[in-house]
């Protein structure tokens, strides 16, 4: 047999010269499987004749957990911080290796629950100390499926804007308790330990007291005022967790026997820095430091919600989706793990690439998978399951808005089911980093922290961001790690992505970018 004359293989997933359908002008293209569509919407039509209602959707997103810090991703045990109860979930679920987010926690969220790209809900940067900017006026995930009839409940994390708009009351959410902002911005400026310079001034702590930021643990539901529920010390972070747990459980426990559904938005304080264990895990984790301490504790609250779902009898009619908004913030020690390049901030795989499984007793398939998916395909895979499918989202988020999520359901439910989604597109703060389609990666942006602080911790934030010369591609089968280009050897593979690429910029030039809060000096 002669060299290129061998039979060829086609995997699943692999999608480099496979056109996308358009189903609307402001809808991202998918890739249709009729077949385990169909699948999935019997399913679907045979569990609802049982439960008479819709599915119930529980979305768990954690706060700076790297890819590798779960042992269902290789961390685990074996990095001294064993989660036992998570792992035996996730086993029994669908393992989206290549799940991604935004490249920090704000432009995750918001994109999570608005099915947008940071680039057209606007959020590029997490808000600080009473910054403005949020998702005032947005039309979000708790907003389309309230209409549908979900009882909708956000918990613990917010951080997608404080100002009264975009508070989650008013963009959608039925209830809320949590804090608004981000842990740090809580305990930092208090720790003389992290930040002296502050703690130990007087007129500088003023100066943050003073800043317009919400300072509490709050709650408040649709239609009221924000109630402030205890002040956020560096004491009363260490149980913030755990009370959330309890809201949450209570939350659940009350949905027993409803014949509405619900939508739960938990968002976790741990394990983002810095992490103040509370007396039950300090020192719980074999690792022996705040971060892994963290980690057992996420596992334990997660377990509490499964459990409390077996006791009410919701389990077999709950969709749940585990996953983080961002990589591990390499930038302050102790942190996360993941095995690729980079880390929170950047587009390198190690900022974007997050943990994430989908569990639903009796619907999904216990398998692992390496199909593409985007946190924005959690919106639009919400509304399918509430019944809002094909080209219905795109006039539910209104015409001039351009949706980025792809709707997963059958990808999800169907036994051997293959992802929608054609390819990924990475964004730092207002440009087109890169693009990934099946196993290749072209970078435009390249971020570089080394030559910059040498000396110091290689985050994302840190360092420099320069273009490329338009040949950096990576084959992240072979090489995960980001740091040997292909192009030049692969041209037909490097032409196939630059179609998807020229794609996306023409879809920017019809549907441009919305500028909410940028990075200072953009």
């Amino acid at each position: 047999m002669k060299r290129g004359d061998q039979p060829g293989y086609d995997f699943q997933d692999q999608y480099i010269g496979v056109p996308g359908k358009v189903l609307a002008d402001n809808m991202e293209p998918v890739v249709e499987h009729p077949d385990q569509a169909a699948e999935a919407q019997r399913k679907l039509a045979e569990l609802e004749k049982r439960t008479g209602k819709k599915p119930n959707i529980l979305v768990f997103i954690l706060d700076d957990v790297g890819w590798m810090d779960f042992g269902f991703n290789g961390g685990g045990e074996s990095i001294g911080a064993p989660t036992p109860d998570v792992d035996r979930i996730a086993a029994q679920g669908l393992n989206l290796t290549s799940a991604y987010s935004q490249p920090s926690c704000t432009p995750t969220r918001a994109s999570l629950l608005t099915g947008q790209l940071p680039i057209h809900h606007g959020l590029l940067r997490p808000p600080m100390y009473g910054s403005p900017g949020g998702l005032d006026g947005k039309t979000t995930i708790a907003k389309l499926l309230s209409a549908q009839g979900y009882v909708t409940q956000a918990v613990g994390k917010w951080h997608v804007g404080e100002n009264e708009g975009s508070q989650p009351q008013n963009v959608g959410f039925d209830d809320f308790r949590g804090f608004l902002s981000v842990s740090d911005m809580y305990t930092e400026w208090r720790d003389p330990h992290f930040n002296p310079e502050i703690a130990y001034s007087p007129t500088r702590t003023a100066m943050i007291e003073k800043a317009p930021f919400n300072k509490y643990d709050v709650h408040v539901a649709k239609g009221g005022k924000i109630e402030e529920v205890g002040l956020i010390t560096l004491d009363y972070v260490k149980d913030l967790d755990q009370r959330w747990a309890d809201y949450a459980v209570s939350f659940l426990q009350k949905q027993k026997g409803s014949k509405k559904p619900f939508f739960l938005y938990y968002g976790t304080r741990g394990c983002h820095f810095d992490n103040y264990p509370n007396a039950h895990y300090a020192g719980r984790s074999p690792a022996r430091n705040d971060y892994t301490d963290c980690m057992i504790e996420m596992n334990d609250i997660f377990a509490r919600l499964y459990r409390t779902l077996e006791e009410t009898g919701e389990l077999d009619n709950t969709l749940i989706l585990l996953t983080s908004d961002n990589g591990p913030e390499a930038e302050v020690e102790p942190h996360g793990r993941t095995p690729f390049r980079g880390a929170k901030g950047s587009t390198w795989e190690g900022g974007v690439r997050v943990p994430t499984f989908a569990y639903w007793k009796g619907m999904i398939t216990p398998r692992r998978s390496d199909g593409l998916f985007d946190l924005t395909d959690i919106f639009t895979t919400s509304l399918g399951l509430a019944g809002v499918r094909g080209a219905a989202p795109s006039a539910a988020v209104g015409k001039a808005n351009y949706l980025s999520g792809i709707d997963q359901t059958s990808f999800l439910l169907a036994k051997d089911g293959a992802s929608n989604r054609r390819s990924i597109a990475y964004f730092w703060g207002n440009r087109l980093a890169a693009v990934r389609m099946d196993e290749f990666k072209i970078q435009f942006l390249a971020h570089d922290s080394f030559g910059t602080t040498p000396n110091g911790n290689h985050g994302g934030f840190t360092g420099t961001v320069a273009p490329t010369a338009g040949g950096m591609m990576y084959n992240l089968y072979a090489n995960p790690q980001e740091d040997s280009s292909v192009a030049i050897r692969h041209i037909p593979a490097a032409s196939g992505l630059a179609l998807e690429v020229q794609r996306y910029q023409q879809m920017l030039k019809k549907y441009p970018p919305n500028i909410v809060v940028n990075f200072t000096g953009q």
